[in-house]
């Protein structure tokens, strides 16, 4: 029976690169998970490739058939943003091990979903001041940066991710990203490989 691993962190902690990094070890084998969302796609990014981008309508189809896991909706300084992992077929714990990003919330649904033996949290734990530099980094890369919203952002992860909440949600190892992401990449490479044996 394969494994899902949860990579997990506040914003800006550095979880798509290291996403990229674990999906092309080929010693793992890591499936990848596409999670959804609602919001507009940022510059760079790809439909498929870091969510598969759907509109309101689109989201109330898939609710309608019971095909959400777990789902959370931000009211955002530009509307109502949905990210939501669904029951589409990606997974199939039989073929293999799973990787995908989510949040503390999203991985306690996904836990409990297909149950807490085959899901493995990965959080990363970065400082708050690399955060906001990163953060700050990938605004001024937008055409239209909101800045607002990159703050938003960082306050509501404040909380979501507080150290009485990764508690609750038992959340005891952490993978911290401040100096070199290649030694936190490391890491976790090797952490998986000794969940997966």
């Amino acid at each position: 029976m394969g494994k899902i691993f949860l990579l997990m962190g506040k914003s800006s902690s550095g979880k798509d690169t290291i996403y990229r990094e674990l999906i092309k070890t080929k010693e793992l084998g890591l499936k990848k998970i596409v999670s959804y969302t609602t919001r507009p796609m940022r510059e760079g990014e790809t439909d498929g490739v870091q969510y598969l981008f759907k509109n309101e309508e689109e989201y109330k189809k898939l609710r309608a058939d019971n095909k959400i896991i777990e789902e959370r909706a931000y009211d955002t300084k530009c509307g109502i943003w949905r990210y939501f992992t669904a029951d589409d077929g990606q997974i199939d714990l039989k073929d293999g091990d799973y990787l995908i990003i989510g949040t503390l919330e999203s991985y306690c649904y996904i836990r409990d979903y297909f149950g807490k033996d085959n899901v493995v949290p990965v959080y990363i734990d970065t400082s708050a001041k690399i955060r906001l530099e990163r953060a700050m980094h990938r605004e001024e890369q937008q055409e239209k940066p909101r800045y607002d919203e990159m703050c938003r952002r960082f306050l509501a992860d404040e909380e979501d991710f507080s150290d009485a909440k990764l508690s609750d949600a038992k959340i005891e190892k952490r993978f911290e990203n401040n100096a070199e992401i290649e030694d936190c990449i490391r890491k976790i490479t090797e952490y998986i490989a000794q969940k997966i044996r």
